[in-house]
């Protein structure tokens, strides 16, 4: 990784500028994409698959007898595995489904929310040389206790024409059966508008390479919600002389293993935390199978020598990263001046994996900055708040020449009326 002593403030802003990949090019592409699928459908997404993926389809629904087939090839070993993270993954976002009681806001007047599931909403999991079969359990398990009716999946194949078996078995064990053979830009216009297969959705959740995270921006435009613009992965590291060097560079290894354009961010206080790093990182970096991908990464990402912690924790929350790793055993006045962030691990046993599988946090985060202002998916992600007011006779009559007065003074006749008619009724005039 590139070394960055001491830089001068005046420089922070592009350094935490992430790198771009032929944005004008893949803005293009997709717009050629979206417009085919809409307009073509089913036949557009077959002529994509063969396209882009090798493989002539006959049909893009994946059978029950494909699903029930993957049961018995994945192993009891990762079954158990994925048990175990589905698990955890419930009780932390079940905590999260919570009711809010009537506030009386005056005498006569309630005033309450209701949380409702999203209808319709669809998952996109990336399945090329990484099958995400863990973003199913982030996406579908908060879908499912949010109350979301209709959820369906989509998601690339391979060269045969067939779904990894852990992504099947995985949509299987959370109750997804409602699962197509579609990848990239194409899958995100066919949930966008439907097609003759694929069921149009309202919202649509799911992390993706930089033709995916485009493909959701447009959709957007024209009305349909996304969960976020969840771009290439990030990492940040701030790490003190506490840290443990050979932890440090495991951690931004396995972010950098996600694809080319992920980056890696190291800061910290010690010249020696910064070399010693370093080193582990090529050490480890010649042992990966990825190591290609990791590479390619690396060398968009950065380690900066900064003068301090505070300084550190500044230019992280300048940098907004989608994840942030505290390296340190001192790490009690490092939260509380986090302010932007996706997920936050605390010390040096706390690995960025862990939150990517187990923990049970969730790991669709925001990437690209905009830990400044999205969060990462959650239950409230797939439901969407309706509020309610019930006003009795004396509710009208407490607020009632508030909102006559208030009606009058923007000149809306009709609303003043909705209120001077009640009170007329009740005789308060």
């Amino acid at each position: 990784m590139k070394i960055i002593n001491n830089p001068n403030r005046t420089d922070w802003p592009t350094l935490v500028t992430r790198p771009e990949f032929k944005k004008e090019e893949i803005t293009i592409v997709v717009s050629e994409i979206l417009s085919e699928v809409k307009n073509n459908g089913d036949e557009a997404l077959l002529k994509y698959a063969e396209k882009f993926d090798q493989v002539k389809l006959s049909q893009l629904t994946v059978s029950k007898e494909e699903i029930e087939n993957a049961t018995s090839v994945v192993s009891e070993e990762l079954k158990s595995a994925i048990e175990i993270a589905k698990s955890n993954i419930e009780k932390f976002h079940s905590a999260q489904n919570t009711s809010e009681a009537p506030v009386e806001t005056t005498k006569g007047v309630s005033c309450w929310r209701k949380s409702v599931g999203i209808e319709k909403v669809g998952l996109y999991i990336p399945g090329g040389s990484a099958p995400l079969f863990s973003t199913i359990l982030m996406l579908a398990i908060p879908a499912k206790i949010a109350g979301c009716k209709e959820i369906i999946l989509c998601t690339p194949p391979n060269k045969e024409g067939q779904i990894n078996p852990a992504i099947l078995y995985t949509a299987k064990l959370v109750g997804i059966t409602n699962i197509f053979k579609v990848g990239g830009a194409q899958a995100v216009g066919a949930m966008a508008w439907g097609t003759e297969t694929i069921p149009q959705v309202y919202k649509i959740f799911g992390p993706g390479n930089q033709f995916v995270t485009k493909a959701k921006e447009m959709v957007q435009q024209e009305g349909v919600a996304i969960d976020m613009p969840a771009g290439p992965s990030e990492l940040l590291v701030i790490a003190d002389d506490s840290c443990n060097p050979s932890f440090v560079a495991a951690d931004l290894l396995s972010q950098a293993e996600h694809g080319a354009d992920s980056q890696v961010i190291l800061l910290s206080d010690s010249e020696k935390v910064l070399a010693e790093v370093n080193a582990e990182l090529d050490f480890q970096l010649a042992q990966l199978p990825r190591i290609e991908i990791a590479k390619a990464a690396i060398e968009n990402s950065k380690s900066i020598l900064l003068s301090n912690i505070n300084d550190c924790l500044e230019f992280s929350n300048q940098y907004a990263p989608e994840h942030l790793i505290l390296a340190s055993v001192k790490t009690d006045e490092m939260i509380n001046k986090i302010v932007n962030a996706g997920s936050v691990f605390i010390g040096n046993y706390s690995c960025e994996s862990a939150g990517d599988y187990a923990s049970g946090t969730n790991h669709t985060l925001p990437t690209n900055g905009f830990a400044r202002n999205y969060s990462g998916v959650s239950v409230d992600s797939f439901v969407k708040k309706i509020t309610f007011q019930k006003l009795n006779e004396t509710g009208i009559q407490n607020i009632g020449s508030a909102i006559e007065i208030m009606a009058d003074a923007e000149g809306l006749f009709a609303h003043k009326n909705a209120v001077t008619l009640r009170l007329k009724e009740i005789g308060d005039v």
